[in-house]
């Protein structure tokens, strides 16, 4: 960036303050974001007081320095006038005097007044823009050492540096806050590396993509066939395809022409052969996976085939604690029953006795078909025939609990625990999850060590994650995988469970008996019917457990609101109720669903704190959902809380606003930089609904949804319902739903590499056979 450019920049045009900050009310370390009080020396601002609240991103402000801030007045609901910063700079001093004053300052310990002076004698009124430009001139300075040289240089470049950076990321389009983080990303170096290859942001600065990276490398003449603007094409629309629509690879002619047309335009057509042949360069080093006609990213492709390798070493065991005899289990199932005042169905007792003699099995089901006794009666029978107690205070001296539950939520994990009555967690959390660096405190260097592990609600959970939990057992354990595979697949990528119970190289067991059913369950019947491609010919009849409101989508809010308010009338609270919905944005989405009822169950009033966030508002008192996994706080992604406090920013000694929330008396601390970690929960998405359950679930369905209504969809928001569904409506919308099947298909070989890897075994074994799957 030029001299001139600069100037233009800080024009006098621009509306400016000019002055010296005094009191620091807030800094954030984590993105630099600061409130302060400045001395007004001038401005062109309208202001007639001499002192003026200041924000904005600055990674460092020093006190009773002249800075020039270029911005706009602002006034805060709460805290009244502010000046929000767009651009800012250091003010140098211009004199000798004050030049001298500056080196000899607090910025540089160790440089006195006199070295100072003798800085200025030689070099004049432009010696720090001298000694930036070229640090070789402070040679000159007499009797200055080396080591002080270069000390003095180093300081005024990182000083100066962000000014620079700042100045430079504003020419390029970046606002304040997405100028910081790139600056913390990459320092004093963000403008060479963008320069060099701005196509490196979309990796290292969330909040930019392709489209953006993009528009500065045509200011820099990396557009068209420039082989970084290709590679960076290739590997953005690869991962959009697995982060967006869960495939796990693309096949290599569609990765091509998907490629070509991301960076085609009007203008200019991209060669494919060009495409393919930066594909050739990015497989050499290491970048992408390409196995014959698949192309992959490398942690998807090396999470397939670790998956496959641990799904065969489980299976391989011989010293898993299967070895029970005919009479022993059914010694210890008869005890069971009349422990717990149950008799266990025929196909109940054989998915128990399946699961206690296979090393590693499925047990899969839809709703009311009985999972949850079943695991209720594994753990019970293992611990029986293993002579082993359930009472996790009978551990201690770093014996670990010798039965691990796992499920991918919090809610589903206290799902589990409730059922069982023993301890059960997240996986995130069974595996010792550190937080944002990605790394977990278990391995295959650091093994879990147990005897049993269930993991519940399997569908849910992405290739990733089940390659790192599963080689993560030491062995010998049992593994019992828990799911229905008509669900939703995982958010992430991959559609492990179903690969899993198609490629039948391990025994599974499906259980179809509807126990709910025969309770007078007609949710679980409907639920069954839209399973199997039915939509029954009496849905819109009133049940005793369910009901249909025909409504258009610009009714949708008025008739959820009415059917809520029904709801609390007959004694019923924000907690029991949950209104699920597909998509966010729309006069029926997600968002403006939360709004409605956020005044319907929680109404704005003068005695209640609120705090606005965005196009948010958060009241003491409101239903929210947690968004990310938080160990730390012992808080999980779908994990459903109440706001119990709010705490203006004067109250705290952070000294910024504080929200309290409880989940189920577990409280967490969100402060203002962290409120994106939450969102109101009246209304969720179907996704975030997974792994739980509700009393009531009112779940609206109208074609606005049509890009998301699939019938997995459908079928995953009624099964969230104990009690008692209401859906309203188009039935025209509902049938499209269940007719939209193979929409979704995602791209994955982990069938195909189990059934290659279990059949190699066959070849080299005459008595290694892959199982059949056990329908009961």
């Amino acid at each position: 960036m030029n001299e001139q450019s600069a100037l233009d920049l800080f024009s006098e045009e621009k509306k400016y303050i000019k002055g010296t900050p005094h009191h620091i009310i807030f800094h954030s370390e984590e993105n630099a974001y600061t409130v302060m009080r400045v001395k007004i020396e001038e401005t062109n601002e309208a202001i007639s007081h001499k002192d003026i609240a200041v924000c904005g991103y600055f990674p460092v402000i020093h006190l009773h320095e002249t800075y020039q801030f270029f911005g706009t007045i602002k006034r805060h609901p709460r805290y009244g006038e502010q000046y929000e910063v767009q651009q800012f700079r250091k003010l140098l001093p211009q004199s000798k005097a004050g030049i001298a004053q500056y080196l000899s300052g607090d910025l540089f310990p160790g440089i006195g007044r006199k070295t100072a002076e003798s800085i200025v004698d030689t070099l004049g009124e432009k010696a720090i823009s001298m000694i930036l430009e070229n640090p070789d001139c402070l040679q000159q300075v007499p009797k200055l050492s080396k080591d002080k040289a270069t000390f003095i240089y180093e300081t005024l470049l990182e000083h100066q540096g962000l000014e620079k950076v700042m100045i430079g990321l504003s020419d390029f389009g970046f606002g304040p806050q997405l100028s910081m983080k790139i600056y913390q990303t990459y320092g004093n170096q963000a403008l060479e590396i963008i320069q060099n290859n701005p196509y490196r942001l979309i990796q290292d600065v969330e909040g930019i993509g392709f489209q953006r990276a993009d528009e500065i490398g045509r200011l820099l003449g990396l557009s068209g066939h420039h082989p970084e603007r290709i590679q960076a094409g290739i590997l953005y629309w690869l991962n959009e395809c697995c982060m967006n629509d869960g495939h796990v690879f693309m096949p290599y002619d569609e990765t091509v022409k998907g490629t070509e047309k991301l960076l085609s335009s009007q203008e200019e057509t991209i060669d494919p052969q060009a495409i393919k042949h930066e594909m050739e360069i990015l497989e050499e080093e290491g970048k992408l996976v390409i196995e014959e006609e698949d192309v992959y990213l490398p942690s998807l492709y090396f999470a397939e085939k670790g998956l496959v390798t641990s799904v065969k070493k489980l299976s391989e065991q011989t010293e898993f604690a299967g070895g029970f005899s005919e009479s022993e289990f059914f010694e210890a199932l008869g005890a069971l029953e009349e422990r717990i005042g149950i008799q266990y169905a025929d196909s109940q007792r054989e998915a128990i006795r399946t699961a206690l003699s296979s090393p590693i099995m499925v047990l899969t089901g839809g709703p009311g078909t009985g999972k949850t006794t079943v695991i209720k009666g594994i753990v019970e029978i293992f611990a029986e025939i293993n002579g082993l107690s359930l009472n996790p205070k009978d551990y201690g001296n770093g014996t670990p609990f010798p039965i691990a539950l796992a499920a991918p939520t919090g809610r589903a994990a206290k799902r589990m625990s409730e059922s069982t009555g023993l301890p059960a967690s997240t996986i995130h959390r069974l595996l010792g999850w550190r937080g944002s660096g990605g790394q977990f405190e278990h391995d295959e260097e650091e093994p879990l060590s147990v005897r049993l592990l269930i993991i519940d609600e399997m569908s849910m959970v992405d290739i990733w994650l089940a390659n790192h939990l599963l080689k993560s057992l030491a062995l010998p354990t049992q593994v019992i995988i828990v799911g229905d595979e008509d669900q939703l697949p995982s958010v992430g990528p991959g559609q492990v469970l179903n690969d899993l119970i198609n490629s039948g190289v391990i025994p599974t067991v499906k259980l179809t008996d509807i126990y709910r059913q025969a309770e007078g369950s007609s949710i679980v019947e409907l639920a069954h019917a839209i399973k199997n491609g039915h939509l029954p010919d009496d849905f819109d009849q009133p049940k005793e457990d369910r009901r249909f409101f025909y409504c258009q989508q610009a009714q949708i809010i008025d008739v959820v609101c009415q059917v809520c308010e029904n709801a609390i009338k007959k004694g019923y609270t924000a907690r029991d109720i949950q209104v699920l919905a597909p998509i966010y944005k729309g006069n029926a989405g997600i968002d403006a669903l939360n709004e409605a009822l956020q005044n319907l169950f929680n109404p704005e009033s003068e005695d209640k704190r609120s705090l606005k966030f965005g196009d948010r508002v958060f009241r003491a008192g409101d239903k929210v959902l947690q968004l990310i996994n938080n160990p730390d706080a012992n808080v999980f992604n779908g994990d459903i809380g109440e706001i119990v406090a709010i705490f203006w920013a004067k109250e705290t000694k952070e000294n910024e606003d504080m929200l309290v929330v409880s989940f189920d008396g577990i409280e967490v601390s969100y402060l203002r930089r962290d409120l994106n970690q939450i969102t109101l929960a009246y209304c969720c998405s179907i996704h975030k609904s997974q792994g739980s359950e509700f009393p009531i679930v009112v779940l609206p369905v109208v074609r606005g949804y049509h890009r998301m209504l699939r019938r997995n969809l459908i079928y995953t928001a009624i099964t969230r319902s104990k009690s008692y569904l209401i859906m309203c409506g188009e039935g025209a919308a509902l049938r499209y739903a269940i007719d939209q099947t193979d929409v979704d298909r995602r791209h994955s070989r982990l069938k195909e590499k189990l059934e290659q890897r279990f059949a190699k075994s066959v070849n080299d074994s005459e008595d290694d056979f892959p199982f059949e799957e056990v329908f009961i």
